[in-house]
């Protein structure tokens, strides 16, 4: 399953590599209204791969709504070993990627599993091991709107498969049926903090988040969002007051909520502006 918008520059590699990878039995593209030239791509290799089919929206819904719509369209295995991937295309996946990722998984049972995301220079990217957000620690740092929020764990090599609070979206597989339990993707995220729902409730649920050490991916990161700094700035500040309000809201008091909805919406214009320098 791959969602994508503006993603030209990567999402031929990235599909090559899908069509290629072992035990793919699907591949669904939903593009959110690209217009760099995506969609013609995308087109392409669906002429090459029978099992390749997209869907084009007339607008952009967003990341959730993607994966929702791409995991509704995708026929139930035939054996019953059902499992969804969800790859960014920007995420350049081995031939055995996913093989290896499901055979770590199916010994877990319910669960949600990524790789070791690097860059093209090999490093790792911070957001596969992650803790829940600590409001707390937002709201003692209020005065510090430019700090941001520490939410890496470190990676722990010894170990083949590292359990986390949450993990990043630009790579997750996980149980058919955990997916349709939990309700999928929800919806109500734009932009980012959406796999931190995702996580939350897959823990909830009774489930595992987990990081498979030495399954390596490169992850050309940001590729589509480069373009638009402020748009995805003022999302993934959104998506944390959306999350919040979720899970944490309803056991604090008023002044708690009121603090948080500051240290939140404080620290943006200062994220906005460094992303548009960068």
């Amino acid at each position: 399953m791959v969602v994508s918008y503006r993603s030209a520059a990567t999402i031929e590699d990235c599909l090559e590599r899908l069509r290629a990878c072992d035990g793919v039995g699907a591949i669904r593209v939903v593009d959110n209204q690209s217009d760099d030239g995506t969609l013609d791509i995308v087109q392409r290799q669906a002429s090459l791969d029978p099992r390749l089919r997209f869907i084009a929206n007339p607008d952009n819904p967003g990341f959730s709504v993607g994966c929702n719509q791409g995991a509704a369209d995708l026929e139930p295995a035939a054996d019953g070993d059902d499992w969804l991937a969800f790859v960014n295309p920007d995420c350049m996946v081995e031939t055995d990627t996913l093989r290896r990722l499901h055979a770590l998984g199916a010994g877990l049972g319910d669960c949600l599993l990524s790789a070791d995301l690097v860059n093209e220079q090999g490093e790792r990217d911070a957001a596969v091991r992650r803790r829940d957000p600590d409001f707390a620690a937002m709201l003692a740092g209020i005065a510090r709107p430019w700090a941001a929020p520490k939410m890496a764990a470190a990676p722990d090599d010894a170990l083949a498969l590292q359990h986390v609070q949450a993990t990043s979206g630009a790579l997750m597989l996980m149980p058919r049926s955990l997916f349709a339990r939990i309700g999928g993707f929800d919806e109500g995220y734009r932009l980012h903090a959406e796999d931190l729902d995702l996580c939350r409730r897959v823990r909830e649920a009774g489930g595992a988040v987990a990081v498979a050490n030495g399954v390596r991916v490169v992850h050309v990161r940001g590729v589509s969002s480069r373009s638009r700094p402020f748009f995805v700035e003022w999302n993934k500040h959104r998506g944390l007051w959306r999350y919040f309000r979720k899970f944490e809201a309803p056991r604090r008091g008023a002044l708690v909520r009121a603090g948080v909805f500051a240290a939140i919406w404080l620290r943006f214009p200062i994220a906005a502006l460094r992303a548009a320098l960068r």
